[in-house]
């Protein structure tokens, strides 16, 4: 069955740089379109960023944009978000998810537009 476990969450100081990593299995990682989402207390669940089957193309949320960057290596079947300049605000349970849709650029940024999501990891960023 197809399986996403994320790891590399934590506790750091606003201004501070972490990086989460997801390792996918079971399923044919270079087939799947990946993204980032997370959710807060209280709050929706809301997009992150994305990245195309090959890594050739990427979308990020206005408020991670220039901070945060998505990567993938298909040959580990992992991909990872570099989180720099960390707010308070990012503080949120943090979901890797996988879509073998081929509508990336529609459906990229829509929870619906994945079939499978990770456990989450915790992200707590103090001010």
């Amino acid at each position: 069955q197809v399986q996403l476990v994320e790891s590399g969450g934590g506790l750091v100081q606003a201004g501070d740089s972490l990086r989460v990593s997801c390792a996918a299995s079971g399923l044919t990682f270079s087939d799947y379109y990946m993204g980032w989402f997370r959710q807060a207390p209280g709050k929706e669940r809301e997009f992150v960023a994305s990245i195309s089957w090959s890594g050739s193309k990427t979308y990020y949320a206005d408020s991670t944009k220039g901070r945060f960057t998505i990567s993938r290596d298909n040959a580990k079947n992992t991909v990872a978000l570099q989180m720099d300049s960390l707010t308070p605000e990012d503080t949120a349970v943090y979901y890797c998810a996988a879509s073998r849709s081929l509508a990336y650029d529609l459906m990229h940024d829509l929870t619906s537009g994945y079939h499978y999501w990770g456990q989450g990891t915790q992200v707590t960023v103090s001010s």
